[in-house]
């Protein structure tokens, strides 16, 4: 497994400083929030989304992919009964897959709890309906620029759409594509009644990423639950893919929750 870092905890600071600092910590990737850059993705310039790749890469980083799709647009929904809102997210969600690759990343993750709600009128059936339509139409172009998409489960707390990691699978199966997968967060996890290595185990097949984080809002090892069985589950199905820390709480500074997050993970491993 690689270890990478939401970046939007560094607020604040440039992204040559945020990237030198990254790679110092050991980590070898950065998951980008597009709302950092623009109100935008689409406001973001072939030159500057070529700068902002090579300075990550110069400092041996890999920016492996976006998150907070939607976070902080207007106008755009995914569950909605609107169709025309539904066809510009459709095309929204298509820039960020372009983006996405333009970076260097291969990996979305659509969390965006606001823009996923069900809205008064829409039953459940619905909006898994609407859902699906919408990642459907995108599945192509992400297949094109070898992107995917990964559906993450909130809790009941954040969103009333996909609280599961079996509600992501029964949307997965909806759209029927295999740039639709499953993105696992311990967060969004420890509110399942199964214990988080039982749902890594039972759906290793279909997981494409993994943040790591706390019920406290913070990094792994910086709250209650216990990161060793966690760890082992992802070797014992051979993930070999992103482990990315998401924090939400930044009050012990960008610096501790980036150091003491992945030095915690590793004497985990060891």
């Amino acid at each position: 497994m690689k270890f990478a870092i939401c970046h939007e905890l560094f607020e604040g600071w440039d992204w040559e400083r945020q990237c030198k600092f990254i790679a110092e910590c050991g980590y070898t990737g950065i998951e980008l929030a597009p709302f950092t850059l623009a109100p935008r993705i689409t406001e973001v310039s072939a030159k500057h989304r070529a700068t902002v790749r090579k300075q990550a890469e110069d400092q041996g980083l890999e920016i492996m992919g976006l998150h907070w799709l939607l976070a902080k647009t207007e106008g755009l929904h995914l569950t909605t009964a609107d169709a025309k809102v539904r066809q510009a997210t459709t095309d929204y969600l298509r820039a960020l897959g372009e983006a996405c690759a333009d970076f260097g990343g291969t990996v979305l993750v659509f969390g965006s709890p606001f823009q996923r709600n069900l809205q008064p009128g829409v039953s459940r059936e619905q909006a898994y309906a609407n859902a699906a339509e919408v990642f459907r139409q995108v599945m192509p172009s992400y297949a094109d620029v070898g992107v995917k998409l990964c559906m993450e489960p909130l809790t009941p707390k954040e969103t009333n759409f996909v609280n599961s990691c079996g509600e992501a699978v029964e949307l997965m199966k909806l759209v029927d594509h295999p740039n639709f997968v499953l993105h696992q967060d311990v967060k969004a996890m420890l509110s399942e009644p199964e214990s988080i290595p039982t749902l890594i185990h039972r759906h290793a097949k279909d997981v494409g990423h993994f943040h790591v984080n706390d019920s406290n809002l913070l990094g792994p090892g910086m709250g209650p639950t216990n990161y060793a069985p966690i760890l082992r589950a992802l070797k014992e199905t051979n993930y070999s893919g992103w482990v990315s820390v998401e924090v939400f709480d930044y009050s012990p500074g960008c610096e501790k929750i980036a150091r003491d997050s992945i030095d915690y993970m590793r004497a985990m491993l060891a």
